[in-house]
């Protein structure tokens, strides 16, 4: 059994895994890869792959295969959004962190299923891919940190969130460059880190009409808050309790 905590891409991820056996090497692999991750896409970062390609440098056909990837996600969910979801948004610099985020922690994890591990919960600054449960999984409450506003009990998936709780109006939404501010929060179950990350702040980033969206993008259940403190889930989410 392992437990790590270790401070990555600006935010803590925690790994716990349960299977007996020796993990110490594989979760070196696991964050070595999201340090990696880090030095090469952070838009912070002025010689990191994602800032050289924002300054035409190197040109976009000679970009790597995991860029070229996350790229690629971006321009999907773009479009999916009506362009309310853009790692291209006017007056800033290229920043594909909202997809960036879930890929590579879930590509963690698919490390973690590779070498063997089978219960095991990866969390990233509080989005999580799980495997070999029942996990449950709190949703913090969008106005008070102290307390959750739902608990999710999953076996094998992943959770994200996006809100405004904890740095501001953050989200902005790419159609008018002005924060989206109709939900508190939005989190997403699904299958892979990848698309809960991404389908969560293209949701948030589309507003109140975000949680009709994602809820019916395949596989994905959607627990919101919106503006108004109402509360919308869909049938399918997976509920243990609720305070």
């Amino acid at each position: 059994m392992l437990r790590r905590v270790e401070h990555v891409m600006g935010f803590p991820v925690s790994l716990r895994i349960d299977d007996e056996g020796a993990w110490d090497a594989v979760a070196d692999e696991a964050f070595a890869w999201l340090r990696a991750v880090d030095r090469r896409f952070s838009p912070f970062r002025a010689d990191s792959e994602v800032c050289r390609l924002d300054r035409g440098e190197p040109a976009a056909g000679a970009v790597s295969a995991d860029l070229a990837q996350v790229l690629g996600l971006c321009e999907e969910y773009r479009t999916a959004t009506g362009g309310a979801f853009d790692a291209r948004l006017p007056g800033r610099g290229l920043d594909p962190c909202a997809v960036v985020k879930g890929w590579s922690v879930q590509r963690a994890a698919e490390l973690l299923t590779a070498a063997g591990a089978r219960r095991f919960c990866l969390n990233a600054g509080g989005d999580v891919v799980v495997s070999g449960g029942p996990w449950r999984v709190g949703i913090r409450h969008p106005e008070d940190a102290g307390r959750v506003c739902a608990v999710l009990e999953v076996t094998d998936g992943a959770v994200a969130t996006s809100g405004r709780y904890e740095r501001g109006d953050h989200i902005l939404d790419g159609r008018t460059g002005r924060p989206a501010t109709g939900l508190l929060s939005l989190t997403v179950l699904a299958p892979t880190l990848t698309e809960a990350d991404a389908t969560a702040t293209a949701a948030f980033a589309l507003g109140e009409e975000g949680v009709a969206w994602a809820a019916a993008r395949a596989g994905c259940e959607v627990f919101a808050v919106d503006a108004g403190r109402r509360v919308v889930r869909t049938a399918g989410v997976p509920m243990a309790g609720v305070s």
